[in-house]
């Protein structure tokens, strides 16, 4: 799931990034209101993460221009403790959800899946490739009816690929896609990954799945290998 956070605390701003990392999400910052929009208009995000006290354009404009765009993307708001005033017109300006501060990161990520799930990702929510299924909602993977544990790195690779299934996708795609945008990532930490998703959901079922495409990059067998 693609989160942005818009929050001009950068001590905070950094924080939720590095956690929202560890658990798999790709994460973008922008710590104004101005960045927070062009950055939500300019690309496709599940949940935009939005204080409401920024500086150039506060959060409430920011909610209200990406409504005014017809965008359903997510929209999460920062409010302040005990802000009741601020938690309606948070959800009057078009809002879906509030957190008020200080809050807790683990309630923020399950607020953050429920809301996903509420909104409606991009790709549905259950993959089914042959006997190879992907539940992006539940964030699990079935290969023959066994379990199949994944890392939150490894399941957002296969979570993109089986989005695109039967289709050529770049290692530059699967970065911007699964690691955080502008970050300084080596393509070959792409390759570790799709090699340990071959070792999971591909050797031990006697299948090939994950397909190197030369040249391009990868693709997943749309028959589930």
């Amino acid at each position: 799931m693609r989160v942005l956070v818009v929050e001009d605390e950068r001590r905070l701003a950094l924080a939720l990034q590095h956690g929202l990392t560890a658990e798999g999400f790709s994460v973008d910052v922008a710590h104004d209101g101005l960045t927070g929009l062009t950055k939500a208009t300019e690309r496709a995000y599940d949940v935009v993460v939005l204080d409401i006290m920024l500086p150039g354009l506060n959060g409430y404009r920011v909610c209200q221009r990406l409504r005014a765009t017809g965008s359903n993307v997510g929209i999460l708001m920062l409010t302040a403790k005990d802000g009741e005033w601020d938690e309606a017109e948070a959800l009057d300006t078009g809002a879906d959800d509030y957190l008020s501060k200080p809050f807790s990161f683990v309630v923020l990520v399950a607020r953050l899946r429920a809301l996903a799930r509420r909104i409606g990702t991009r790709a549905p929510r259950r993959t089914v490739l042959g006997d190879l299924v992907v539940d992006s909602a539940a964030r699990t993977c079935t290969r023959a009816g066994v379990s199949v544990p994944l890392t939150p790195r490894e399941f957002a690779v296969l979570d993109h690929l089986a989005r695109r299934a039967g289709e050529a996708v770049s290692k530059r795609e699967i970065l911007d896609e699964v690691w955080d945008s502008g970050a300084d990532s080596d393509p070959n930490t792409v390759e570790v990954h799709v090699s340990a998703l071959r070792r999971k959901i591909d050797t031990p079922f006697g299948r090939a799945a994950v397909q190197t495409v030369r040249g391009s990059g990868y693709r997943l067998a749309a028959d589930g290998g």
